[in-house]
């Protein structure tokens, strides 16, 4: 004869040799686990690199963006790391991650004009803007661009597999400045967009003969002013 349920015949024996059951397989399936993931930690790691946590894993394994759509968040602008705080991973000198490429003298006054161009990851444009914002720059061209310097590129996955390519994606942004000293430009991008990485990007500095806004014909430093 069979054993009786508990709600039956209210003897515990059937559902004791249940739980006794579940106990012993929970028990099993923790201790392998343990033993597994210290396995794991001690040969391959259980978890990303610094690098792959700030970039994220979208892009680092799955060569997208996001893989959310519209939403394109990146861990630099987590209150975590606070607003002026720059996360470093890498460590290549600042001068060989963000590379200057030519500086013109400039002092406050003079009439000079000059264009900074920056190429930079796409991942810390935010980060750029802000921080351009702050220091006052008025107006910028942003472009969407691909190429790459030193690192030659990086591999892309698709599905899990790796796939060659020669080309980043990267943020050109441009600028031209006159009131605002060209150091006081080049040293808060470099700010912003120094990880301690080669491919972080370059800042290039150009002169600029003159400046016209075309809604109302002002040259020189008063097309710079206001909006437009």
């Amino acid at each position: 004869m069979g054993l009786s349920g508990l709600f039956y015949t209210g003897d515990f024996t059937q559902l004791g040799i249940q739980l006794l059951g579940f106990v012993s397989v929970a028990a099993y399936a923790a201790v392998m686990m343990i033993i597994t993931f210290m396995i794991i930690k001690k040969t391959v790691g259980l978890r990303a690199s610094a690098e792959e946590e700030i970039v994220g894993l979208d892009i680092t394994e799955h060569g997208l963006p996001s893989a959310y759509a519209g939403f394109a968040a990146t861990a630099e602008d987590y209150s975590v790391y606070g607003e002026d705080v720059t996360v470093v991973l890498g460590d290549t000198p600042v001068a060989e991650a963000v590379e200057v490429k030519t500086v013109p003298t400039f002092e406050k006054g003079d009439s000079k004009f000059t264009k900074i161009e920056i190429i930079c990851k796409e991942a810390r444009f935010e980060k750029l803007k802000r921080a351009m914002a702050k220091l006052g720059i008025t107006g910028m061209t942003v472009t969407h661009v691909m190429g790459y310097g030193a690192q030659k590129g990086k591999p892309e996955y698709y599905r899990g597999v790796p796939v060659e390519t020669n080309l980043l994606p990267k943020m050109q942004v441009e600028m031209v400045v006159s009131a605002i000293p060209v150091r006081d430009v080049i040293e808060t991008a470099k700010k912003a967009l120094y990880t301690g990485h080669i491919g972080d990007g370059k800042i290039f500095v150009y002169d600029v003969e003159n400046v016209v806004k075309i809604r109302t014909g002002e040259e020189g430093y008063d097309a710079l002013q206001g909006d437009d």
